[in-house]
């Protein structure tokens, strides 16, 4: 728990500062009067005075927010000789520039984030399949066990894949689009090529969630079936299964990896039996295992079987590592591809056809702080630039109340060469923080019930 909130709390106070810094550079930039830089709200605990710029900068009780509060006739008077130096004043794109910069600040963080985790190079599981989820789409295209996939291609265009990572990422990527791909496969020796179609546009957006591989079939990368770990007084040890035990095949059916196995298991039933082969030290021992049936904890009105012991050794692992610029260039990609599927899911959200239950809030985010923090410093990292871009694209949303709201006011002015009013501006505010309450809300709820899941 403590590693969490300190993690949620660095990653928050790090985006916001990242961000409020884009707003007070290009307002210095533009000769604009910086009053105050704060990260947080609330009661100041820390604050000093830049001596050339004059700005008073403020460390804040509550790491919810920033601001960047600047000379501005709207919000007090201003000395005529200042007036120069006041944000209302300057032109269009002056003030447009520095509303922008905020989320671009965000935006080229993540950039930074992800390149950085492409120099140093990061260990990932290699791009070899496990045996896809029985009667999935990945099934029925003949998707095998220790499948390797080495590109993807969709729209005539052949994109290499380096881990079971980008599996992930492309699959999802082609669900949301309403996209068929072509896998390129091989076996793990690179030999026998093939190709494996994916209807993916078949499967409805509606269904993008955390559960998505599943419904694909592909869910983890190839991983032994080895016995690990076997719990006292469980049905694993009661069968008399120990660690480093090879499953061959169970009830006679040829067990191909760690995953087919785990499925097995959860198919059981109250009081069955399963006749187990195993190898263990160049020995075929038949065992009969009968595992404990429970109610599943992804959905509690059904039950699933288990043994009490960890299954499978370690996923084939691959060392992915770029180049200078090639690590910049895919920084950058992955950087625009993340931000166009937010903008994507959030308009399938808007019309009906992605279910709102894809929104997360702070508690969401906070769990998955922690856990990122917990699997070492790349992870937090990557955790770090995904926040970073939702931040960039939410605040580039055009409600009201966020800066791609006052972008459209921009926009309005530039074309009709008038400012919003200030009657028509309150009212868009206070519409604009109605429908973020309720997107707020909508995420909490979200949250609460992926924690009592």
């Amino acid at each position: 728990m403590l590693l969490t909130v300190l993690a949620f709390v660095v990653a928050l106070g790090l985006l916001i500062a990242i961000h409020e810094y884009g707003h007070y550079r290009m307002a210095v930039a533009c000769g604009v009067k910086v009053l105050r830089f704060s990260i947080g709200m609330g009661t100041p605990l820390l604050r000093w005075q830049g001596k050339r710029s004059g700005t008073e900068f403020v460390l804040a009780a509550l790491p919810i927010g920033g601001y960047v509060r600047m000379l501005d006739e709207r919000e007090g008077s201003v000395p005529e000789h200042e007036r120069h130096l006041a944000f209302n004043t300057q032109p269009l794109r002056a003030r447009a520039a520095i509303v922008a910069a905020g989320p671009l600040a965000n935006l080229l963080l993540a950039v930074l984030l992800y390149s950085a985790v492409n120099w140093m190079g990061v260990q990932a599981p290699q791009a070899i399949v496990a045996a896809p989820l029985p009667g999935s789409l990945a099934e029925q295209a003949g998707l095998r066990a220790q499948d390797w996939v080495r590109a993807v291609q969709f729209d005539g265009e052949e994109q290499p894949l380096r881990s079971f990572d980008d599996i992930r990422w492309v699959l999802t990527e082609a669900v949301i689009g309403g996209r068929d791909v072509q896998l390129h496969v091989t076996d793990p020796e690179g030999k026998r090529a093939r190709s494996v179609f994916l209807p993916l546009s078949s499967i409805q957006t509606a269904d993008v969630d955390a559960a998505l591989l599943q419904r694909i079939g592909i869910v983890a990368p190839w991983m032994p079936a080895v016995v690990g770990e076997v719990l006292p007084d469980q049905p694993a040890q009661q069968a008399g299964l120990q660690p480093g035990d090879v499953v061959v095949s169970v009830d006679g059916v040829e067990v191909s990896d760690a995953t087919q196995l785990r499925a097995l298991i959860r198919r059981a039933v109250q009081g069955q039996t399963l006749h187990w082969r195993v190898e263990r030290s160049g020995r075929v021992l038949e065992l009969p295992v009968t595992p404990e049936v429970v109610p599943d904890p992804a959905h509690p009105e059904q039950t699933m079987g288990r043994i009490g012991a960890m299954l499978g050794a370690a996923p084939q692992m691959v060392l992915v590592e770029y180049g200078w610029w090639d690590g910049l260039v895919a920084g950058a990609r992955k950087t625009w591809d993340i931000g166009l599927l937010s903008l994507k899911m959030l308009g399938k959200m808007l019309i009906g056809e992605a279910s709102v239950k894809n929104l997360s809030g702070p508690l969401t985010i906070a769990d998955y702080a922690g856990k990122s923090a917990s699997m070492g410093g790349m992870q937090y990292v990557l955790f770090l630039a995904l926040i970073s871009v939702s931040l960039g694209v939410l605040n580039l949303l055009p409600l009201p109340v966020l800066d791609g709201g006052h972008l459209m006011y921009y926009l309005w002015e530039a074309v009709t060469g008038r400012a919003v009013s200030d009657a028509w501006m309150q009212g868009l505010q206070r519409v604009g923080v109605g429908v973020l309450l309720l997107m707020m809300g909508i995420a909490l709820f979200n949250d609460v019930q992926r924690l009592l899941a």
